[in-house]
């Protein structure tokens, strides 16, 4: 089994034999939570790419882990790099996209507040969600041994998405709707550098307008298979199948 990672503020100045303390919140899940023991192997992450091997000195109290480092990966920034943009779920629905994609392998959410959303995230509501969102990847990335989070944006309008998309190297917006013209996206042709961008509507559908302003941006309709997913899971399953597609999952 793999060792458990615990994410810590910075990394910045260690070496081999530098001794780290893993405190707060995270010292607290590995002492009281996960009982870790001296002698134990963990990884300690800044989630920005940089990771640190080491082994459990000892516990302090019952939220502080000593941890003598010895070996240093790094997770370079993946090319291509995915984007997804995903409309806001209802429920925790959202939450559960943002988990799944996290552990597939996203590098970046985008939450959408599109026409069709019946949720809206306004004032503080607005706030505690994308928390929950950012928090959830945090997570998801940790449980994944992750040493690179995905990172989740503010949420996004229509205008600020078409700007995304216009940027790409490839974009697409999924629809199940094959008279909107959409294609298989297993069968796209896809750059191997640069960005890539997907849109994900929410379960009432991308709208007419929406479309159009998508496809002004150079974004076509893309489909995935015969059955439709809903909207918290086809991001996931969108992500994968361009992992492989990429060489990314080789």
């Amino acid at each position: 089994m793999t060792a458990p990672v615990f994410v810590v503020e910075s990394l910045e100045g260690v070496g081999p034999g530098s001794v780290a303390e893993v405190d707060g919140p995270e010292g607290r899940h590995a002492v009281s939570v996960r009982r870790l023991q001296p002698g134990e192997d963990v990884v300690l992450t800044d989630g920005q790419g940089r990771g640190a091997s080491g082994v459990v000195l000892r516990a302090e109290g019952k939220d502080r882990l000593i941890v003598e480092l010895h070996d240093f990966p790094v997770e370079l920034e993946p090319t291509p790099r995915i984007t997804v943009v995903q409309a806001l779920p209802k429920g925790d629905r959202g939450e559960l996209a943002v988990e799944t994609m996290t552990e597939t392998g996203v590098d970046a959410i985008v939450p959408w507040a599109a026409a069709r959303c019946i949720t809206q995230w306004k004032g503080d509501r607005g706030l505690k969600a994308l928390a929950k969102w950012r928090a959830t990847a945090r997570e998801a990335g940790k449980q994944s041994r992750r040493l690179r989070f995905p990172e989740v944006t503010d949420a996004a309008t229509s205008k600020q998405v078409a700007a995304l998309l216009a940027k790409a190297d490839f974009a697409a917006v999924l629809h199940e709707d094959r008279d909107y013209g959409s294609e298989p996206l297993a069968t796209a042709e896809l750059p191997t550098e640069g960005e890539i961008v997907l849109v994900v509507g929410p379960e009432g559908g991308v709208t007419p307008e929406e479309l159009a302003l998508f496809e002004d941006a150079g974004a076509k309709a893309y489909r995935l298979g015969r059955s439709v997913l809903r909207t918290s899971t086809a991001g996931t399953a969108a992500t994968a199948l361009l992992l492989g597609r990429t060489g990314r999952w080789s």
